[in-house]
């Protein structure tokens, strides 16, 4: 099979570049995606994400022990499905500060300031993708946004150019139910209707195809056996974080070193692909309340009430409100993130049920220190790599720092009086009966994982040790892009599906402006 572009990954950006591509009727698109149509009903439900976790519809990645967290292996879920990660995510829309796209624009020119990007940002929010209220938000929600007013903290509309304080979460959500990538920007009548757009699912990309320092082509293993689709213009990888330097270094394009040790013939020396691995920790915070948690998600009224009214508890995202503080008052700009969801989610949401009703709150390190990467553990494609995020192993302890004081101000909304009533015993961590200091670490040590954000391991920069140039090429070969989060120069502050997209719609101008 052939085409002119050749795309690998249907998630936050890959369904963007394949909609914008395709647009062109005299352009062929062919589409991989390892996973299989979103028709799990648990990924349009919006408070079902977590039944997603472990499952067919998950990459399922655990990373390496981490000794910055008591030495525990951390489980991160990636969506392995049409949409990605944007069907399993928790749909919330925070596309970040002003100031983190001027960043990229110093690391990795001007085009990718705040200026330029911000048109991308509003036509995205206009549609294709639906950006809406939650639908049906708990009464605690709105106690926890008081209790923090009156903690002196500031409750604000979302999503301003520089956000200061508290809100209630935006979501990509269409009367309920999640709104993801591929909902936009694949699904429509007219977009699946296109003769010059193919979608392959089931199809797990296992290499790039060079002939020479050229990139012809796609090899992938699908339902008919192993399979070349050929690309007369350019492959573009949209795989994600982790599984795109996992694919780049299979396909020789990495450090020249580690790749000959493992037996693989490099085609271009990159040594930092896999490498500037940056994610979001979350510290979450439970405490029992008497009754009204997203645990009765789960009874009959309520599943009646979403499938004839689309309202009720399954609507909800689970994270239903944060906001931006800073760890210490000398910073220019908050550094942390504090989140609220009135369910117990503990556990990631994967451990044995609950048995009551509980809430969560906690900090998110939103500008970490620490940084990881992703390296192969072997060259079987269908082996995953070894993922090492260094969670707080920042030689200065500056992340450890901050969420401490983040948890302290969590401890400080706990107590204030919308909430004080209305939460009973600490239920996470174990066997705790004050927010001390002591409780606080230990909350931080075994408590803390992932908040499903990992960026920058195929970096984009001016710098000629940068994985991808202004303009997403692949330094060292031809005719290849990245084009999702891992070329994120640096992390921003707030959640990555939005810039994700944005990088998608921008890499689809720059592809069809080189051609």
């Amino acid at each position: 099979m052939e085409a002119d572009y050749v795309i690998v990954g249907t998630g936050s950006a890959g369904a963007v570049v394949a909609n914008r591509l395709s647009a062109d009727p005299s352009v062929q698109v062919i589409v991989l995606e390892a996973g299989k149509r979103d028709r799990d009903p648990f990924v349009h439900i919006p408070a079902g994400f977590s039944r997603l976790m472990r499952g067919p519809l998950d990459w399922d990645y655990l990373t390496e022990p981490q000794q910055g967290l008591g030495g525990r292996r951390i489980y991160w879920p990636r969506g392995k499905m049409l949409g990605g990660s944007s069907s399993m995510n928790a749909m919330m829309w925070i596309p970040g500060f002003a100031a983190d796209y001027d960043e990229w624009g110093e690391r990795a020119g001007q085009q990718w300031d705040y200026a330029h990007v911000e048109p991308y940002l509003r036509r995205i929010e206009a549609g294709p993708l639906i950006i809406s209220r939650q639908r049906s938000p708990r009464a605690s929600t709105a106690a926890w946004l008081d209790a923090a007013k009156d903690c002196g903290h500031r409750v604000e509309k979302p999503n301003s150019a520089e956000p200061q304080g508290f809100c209630e979460t935006l979501v990509t959500q269409r009367r309920g139910a999640r709104w993801s990538s591929a909902d936009a920007y694949l699904k429509p009548k007219a977009v699946r209707k296109r003769r010059n757009l193919t979608v392959i699912t089931e199809a797990t990309a296992t290499r790039v195809v060079f002939a020479g320092d050229r990139a012809i082509g796609v090899e992938f293993d699908g339902k008919h056996g192993r399979t070349v689709a050929t690309a007369r213009r350019e492959v573009v990888l949209c795989a994600g974080a982790i599984n795109t330097p996992h694919l780049l270094m299979l396909s020789g394009v990495g450090d020249h070193d580690q790749l000959t040790r493992l037996g693989v013939v490099p085609v271009a020396h990159s040594p930092e692909v896999g490498a500037n691995l940056v994610d979001h920790l979350v510290v979450p915070l439970g405490f029992d309340v008497p009754y009204g948690s997203l645990v009765d998600a789960q009874k009959p009224l309520e599943l009646l009430n979403y499938l004839v009214r689309r309202r009720g508890m399954l609507t909800s995202n689970v994270g239903e409100a944060y906001g931006f503080v800073k760890s210490r008052p000398d910073l220019a700009l908050p550094d942390l993130e504090l989140i609220y969801a009135p369910a117990p989610y503990f556990d990631e949401g994967i451990g044995d049920p609950y048995r009551g009703h509980a809430v969560v709150m906690g900090p998110i390190l939103l500008k970490p220190q620490s940084k990881g990467s992703v390296t192969l553990h072997s060259t079987d494609p269908h082996d995953k790599p070894l993922i090492d995020p260094r969670y707080l192993t920042d030689p200065a302890g500056a992340d450890r720092e901050a969420l401490m004081a983040g948890l302290r101000m969590c401890a400080h909304i706990a107590a204030a009086r919308p909430l004080k009533d209305t939460l009973g015993r600490i239920a996470r961590p174990l066997d705790a009966t004050t927010l001390d200091d002591e409780t606080l670490a230990r909350a931080l040590e075994s408590l803390s994982h992932t908040l499903y954000h990992p960026v920058g391991t195929c970096r984009m920069g001016t710098d000629d040790a940068s994985v991808v140039d202004p303009h997403l090429r692949v330094r060292g070969v031809r005719a290849l892009r990245v084009v999702d989060a891992s070329v994120m120069p640096t992390i921003i502050r707030g959640h990555t599906h939005a810039p994700t997209v944005v990088i998608g719609e921008k890499a689809a101008d720059l592809i069809r402006s080189t051609h």
